[in-house]
């Protein structure tokens, strides 16, 4: 039974998030009453999900009947904080979980709901999802950063960075350094978005911006873009050999059968066949905050 209810806390926290009630909470712990006047929500709306935001530990109440923020809710889901979440899960009810809902239909099939792979109608869709995930990433990034030691380069780096979309991986990057430039490719369609956002953090002087599709020879050509001693870092949702674990990323192989027409999760080990048939050496792995661990080679 604890799968039955499995689709409440995404919609309830989509719901809080629509109505601003953790943004209504960021000054001071208020009552539902107070919450009603400042926000135009119903009380009895706002009771039953600031509750159940109770029981999932986003929010406390006290004796009062007064609601306030947990450590968690005030570091992701206020709107205005630089790593919220508080619009990916609006975005998760109203453009995933529609087509999740024709899983039996995919299944039977094999076709996705949407091939959102495709330019269209797949730019409209991350156009969306881009901004509302950079915190999945930031922290990954940042990582990555480090592990690279750009903070320490001396002379000019490049970065390519391929299906670019809110260019968080380059952006990071390029605040480790004075000395980092930054190739984004992605769709036409996609980079008015990336240049947006690489201004609002910044950087957007140190980018270059170039239209463009990947296929199956990626690694190939990314071999080939790279000078010797160059790094490839793959930011991966990894399975395990057997594809029993870790959950998450057995979920998002899901999420690549809805969405598109051949995408997939993949373990470390065929990534690793894979940069070694491309040319490149030294394939290691670098764990991150997020869901997606890094996929780190050198070019000899």
């Amino acid at each position: 039974m604890q799968f039955g209810f499995a689709y409440a806390p995404p919609l309830i926290i989509g719901a809080a998030a629509s109505n601003k009630v953790f943004d209504s909470l960021e000054s001071e712990p208020k009552t539902v009453e107070q919450i009603s006047k400042e926000t135009g929500a119903s009380e009895r709306g706002l009771r039953a999900i600031m509750n159940a935001l109770v029981g999932l530990e986003l929010l406390k109440k006290d004796r009062h009947e007064k609601y306030s923020l947990t450590p968690e809710s005030a570091a992701f889901l206020l709107s205005k904080k630089p790593g919220t979440l508080a619009g990916f899960f609006p975005m998760n009810i109203n453009r995933l979980i529609p087509l999740w809902l024709k899983l039996d239909e995919i299944v039977r099939t094999g076709r996705p709901a949407e091939s959102r792979n495709r330019e269209q109608p797949g730019t409209a869709f991350f156009t969306e999802l881009v901004e509302n995930i950079i915190p999945m990433s930031y922290g990954g990034a940042q990582l990555l950063g480090n592990a690279l030691k750009l903070a320490k380069v001396k002379n000019e780096v490049h970065v390519l960075d391929l299906a670019a979309g809110s260019g968080i991986w380059g952006i990071v990057l390029a605040q480790k350094s004075p000395h980092v430039r930054v190739t984004a490719i992605d769709w036409a369609g996609m980079i008015p978005t990336t240049k947006r956002i690489t201004q609002k953090y910044g950087v957007g002087d140190r980018f270059k911006f170039v239209e463009g599709d990947l296929f199956r020879r990626l690694l190939k050509k990314t071999f080939g873009a790279l000078k010797s001693g160059g790094t490839i870092a793959i930011a991966e949702w990894l399975v395990n050999d057997d594809r029993t674990e870790p959950l998450p990323s057995l979920m998002f192989a899901v999420q690549m059968l809805v969405n598109t027409e051949k995408g997939d999760t993949f373990s470390f080990n065929e990534i690793k066949t894979w940069l070694g048939e491309a040319g490149f050496k030294k394939v290691r792995k670098l764990e991150t905050p997020g869901p997606s661990p890094l996929v780190l080679a050198t070019k000899p």
